[in-house]
């Protein structure tokens, strides 16, 4: 390893000043992606910021009628709340089946959200419950906030610090697995909502998550799986590797969400 300096603030307000004090700094949360990263000695920031010591920012509450779930929650906290339980059983079940109990007692919403791999499953959630990502210093909604592949839109000196979900009529979380690592070959994310329905895909799209408006024009109509019969997402831009074709990915979103309604309905 090499050297760098760390700091422990206890504050949003000091670790956004540290974080803009030095150039190419980092912030560490869960660790799960960054410390991999170091230890191949593919990035070199010269300071790490750990937000881990930061009051409040693991907060689970309702407010009003959105769930509001801290930056700094970890997986397994999620999967195992109360308030998510009752208020968005599908988030809660998406939590649960991330990684391995060692990545969902370390791993953070907030990390999965800024690092934004494209076979992450909260991008799903964010992007079909219409979410709302807030920083430091603004709020971000998430057709806005994923920007592509490990990209976003914060700033290099912006920091999450909770994550707000409209609460639902129906939404299921479905997912086809790596069974190695655990990430989502293909992962489909349904929700009801009052005025629209949304179908966010994570794991497929070469840019990332991405939601099929196809699929919710129809299930607009009637919120029912076979509402999904005979409609086709095209390979085109989808992942192509050693896991699966863009033809075997687009092959199974159909498949996926079909069950992701029939589960929600449930």
């Amino acid at each position: 390893m090499y050297e760098f300096k760390f700091s422990r603030p206890g504050t949003v307000r000091q670790a956004a000043n540290l974080l803009a004090k030095t150039e190419d700094s980092k912030l560490i949360a869960g660790g799960h992606t960054l410390v991999p990263v170091l230890k191949e000695r593919l990035a070199s920031p010269p300071h790490l910021i750990d937000l881990s010591k930061i009051d409040g920012l693991d907060a689970i509450e309702m407010k009003g009628r959105s769930l509001v779930i801290g930056a700094m929650a970890r997986h397994a906290s999620v999967a195992s709340s109360a308030a998510v339980g009752e208020a968005i059983p599908a988030l809660a079940h998406l939590a649960s089946q991330i990684g391995d109990p060692a990545v969902r007692h370390m791993g953070t919403i907030g990390g999965s959200l800024a690092n934004n791999d494209p076979t992450a499953d909260y991008p799903a959630a964010c992007l079909a419950l219409d979410a709302t990502i807030v920083t430091n210093k603004r709020r971000i909604k998430a057709d806005e906030f994923f920007t592509g592949l490990f990209s976003t839109a914060l700033e290099p000196d912006e920091i999450i610090t909770r994550v707000m979900f409209p609460l639902p009529k129906k939404a299921a979380y479905v997912k086809f697995r790596n069974q190695a690592s655990r990430y989502a070959l293909v992962g489909v994310f349904v929700a009801k909502r009052p005025s629209e329905v949304r179908v966010a895909v994570t794991g497929a799209g070469a840019d990332g998550v991405f939601r099929v408006n196809a699929f919710e024009e129809a299930l607009k109509k009637r919120f029912a799986p076979k509402s999904l019969d005979g409609i086709h997402v095209s390979a085109d831009g989808l992942n192509s590797d050693l896991h699966g074709s863009a033809e075997y990915r687009a092959h199974l979103i159909g498949v996926l969400a079909q069950r992701a309604v029939a589960a929600a309905n449930a």
